[in-house]
């Protein structure tokens, strides 16, 4: 009997809930927040069971899915991990990410793993990325970005990232861009062109999925207060925003320069908790049709652990589809 337990019953927590107990193979399901009220609320309407947010309260888990902001985050996740329990996170922000890409030691040492950024960017952009790049015979620049946050605390780093000095991976080492103003980036419709501006979000994550790039940039900007629908073994979900990620990888494809982009548009929180469904099933040891690239221990992002057509197969499934275009590479 697999037991999955889940901490976070926010936007993201709601939905990776409803499914990951759809999820073939997963009998028990608990669910731990700060609210324990919110808890039990969550853990009815899913069919699970609430319990308390420690790690003796997540005790028999075969797998732990972390929906908290990234402060707390890193220190759950260490004592997890302490008890050889695998773990995946939807931490998005740069200090957050960091600090559990730092535990790759202590993984090792409980033999287990914790896949970092189990969200769109990071998360799907990595596999994304790392999809890019195995299409092409040599890809050497990997250009992503995104529009809108899954809640909000997602947002308020998205926010806070806008604020900082951008980050970018140039050249085998961190550089601070001084690349200015805005730019106008496409998505798939119906988000369309959207102001994005340079932010470090995710850079850190796709470099891993993409070792050979040589150079990494992303970009966020808002997303357009539009309806979205979202649909998952014939339930549909709606919101009021919609949610947009667009990886442009780079290379040769010959003697040629080439370029593929995929873009992916779905509600934000619906479409993070599926990236995140489905990483915390696969470390639980189900759906096995999703094959590992990374079987190691350790601390890994998606797009190093996850091969990319599989899981991009099962994302499909789940209702969350990717646009593709291939074409001639222009300049950056």
């Amino acid at each position: 009997m697999t037991t999955i337990a889940l901490v976070g019953a926010g936007a993201v927590g709601t939905r990776a809930a409803r499914q990951l107990v759809d999820t073939p193979g997963i009998k028990r399901l608990l669910i731990a927040d700060r609210s324990r009220a919110q808890a039990r609320d969550l853990a009815d309407r899913v069919g699970g069971e609430a319990v308390s947010l420690s790690a003796d309260g997540l005790m028999g888990a075969n797998a732990v899915a972390l929906t908290i902001p990234s402060s707390a985050a890193a220190r759950l996740a260490k004592k997890i991990i302490s008890t050889g329990v695998p773990v995946a996170t939807a931490t998005d922000d740069e200090t957050g990410t960091a600090a559990l890409f730092a535990l790759n030691g202590l993984a090792k040492k409980n033999s287990t793993q914790i896949l970092v950024g189990c969200a769109l960017l990071p998360g799907l952009g990595d596999v994304l990325a790392r999809h890019g790049a195995n299409a092409l015979a040599r890809a050497d620049e990997v250009q992503a970005a995104r529009v809108g946050a899954a809640g909000p605390t997602c947002a308020a780093s998205v926010r806070r990232s806008r604020r900082e000095p951008a980050r970018e991976w140039s050249n085998g080492e961190w550089q601070t861009s001084h690349r200015s103003g805005a730019q106008l980036v496409w998505f798939p419709e119906p988000i369309g062109e959207q102001v994005c501006e340079q932010v470090s979000l995710g850079v850190e994550n796709l470099r891993r999925a993409v070792p050979e790039a040589t150079f990494v940039l992303s970009r966020a900007g808002e997303a357009p207060p539009r309806r979205s629908s979202f649909s998952f073994r014939g339930r549909r979900e709606t919101g009021d925003l919609w949610a947009g990620v667009r990886i442009e990888v780079l290379g040769w494809q010959g003697s040629a320069r080439a370029s593929i982009v995929y873009g992916a548009v779905e509600h934000p929180a619906a479409a993070a908790a599926t990236v995140l469904a489905i990483a915390t099933a696969r470390l639980a040891g189900l759906l096995p049709a999703v094959k590992l690239e990374q079987t190691k221990p350790g601390a890994w992002s998606l797009g190093e652990a996850i091969d990319p057509t599989s899981f991009l197969a099962e994302l499909a499934e789940r209702g969350v589809r990717v646009a593709v275009f291939e074409g001639v590479a222009g300049s950056r």
